[in-house]
């Protein structure tokens, strides 16, 4: 089974200088080919590394990650003139163009938009 996470982390650091190909044989990237010879996955090795890092490499086409590889948060916050920024990588998950336009909904605790001329869940 093929390591993620700290666990990677653990054994990347454990193993200390060894060759690459040892690092990724010992994280578990490897795989039987059709005439039973072994196939190491570096690029599988890699991605899973990076990700143990924090960093994503937005498979899949979505901005699962914000710039510098942050993790999005889903927490905004009043700017010093009142201005509340929702951010590209938010815009770019729901795939938001500029000129979009959105109603305004006010509830006691929360704010909602919903696109112009769209139909609110609520209603």
């Amino acid at each position: 089974m093929a390591l993620t996470g700290s666990d990677l982390l653990a054994k990347v650091k454990d193993l200390g200088d060894a060759s690459k190909s040892d690092l990724v044989r010992a994280a578990g990237y490897v795989s039987t080919k059709k005439d039973g010879s072994e196939r190491l996955n570096f690029t599988a090795f890699y991605e899973a590394l990076l990700e143990a890092k924090g960093v994503s490499l937005g498979v899949g086409g979505g901005f699962s990650k914000g710039r510098g590889g942050r993790s999005l948060s889903y927490i905004a916050t009043v700017q010093g003139n009142g201005n509340l920024l929702v951010g590209k990588a938010y815009t770019g998950l729901l795939d938001l163009r500029p000129g979009d336009e959105f109603e305004i909904k006010l509830g006691r605790k929360q704010i909602c938009l919903v696109p112009a001329g769209g139909v609110d869940e609520d209603e």
